[in-house]
């Protein structure tokens, strides 16, 4: 599947919005924005990145008013960056609900400067991570044994 590389981006900013508020607001305002992010992680690694609410708010209102992608790309980076997004967000909230607040911080912070690196320089982490991973293994399975 290919996707539009500007909705990853529009879904980057959101995400960086939400975890920004996180880190802001305290309590357990904190608590359910994270909870309600980790959802949307999770939609987008489970079901693929179309399912995600963020994926439907650009298709539905953005990507209307824009012209044609001038290319797609690959949806199994992305997808995987929101796998990654999913486990720092399930640390932050296990992190903030148990009591062991800096590690929520922590977690919600590094997401944070994922998020926002793909948000303003379209540089996702996660997928650059995916692509040396696969490189990885593919070296791997072409080595002489």
């Amino acid at each position: 599947m290919l996707v539009d590389p500007r909705g990853q981006r529009f879904a980057a900013t959101i995400t960086s919005l939400v975890l920004a508020a996180v880190l802001l607001s305290g309590g357990w305002i904190s608590t359910a924005l994270l909870a309600a992010q980790l959802v949307v992680f999770a939609t987008g690694a489970v079901l693929g990145l179309q399912a995600s609410p963020y994926a439907w708010l650009f298709r539905s209102f953005v990507r209307p008013r824009l012209s044609p992608p001038s290319e797609l790309e690959d949806a199994r980076p992305p997808r995987f960056a929101q796998g990654v997004g999913l486990v720092f967000a399930a640390v932050g909230l296990v992190g903030f609900a148990t009591g062991a607040t800096v590690v929520g911080v922590v977690a919600v912070a590094l997401a944070l400067g994922a998020a926002f690196l793909n948000a303003a320089f379209g540089f996702c982490l996660g997928c650059e991570i995916y692509l040396l991973a696969r490189r990885f293994v593919s070296s791997r399975a072409l080595a002489p044994r």
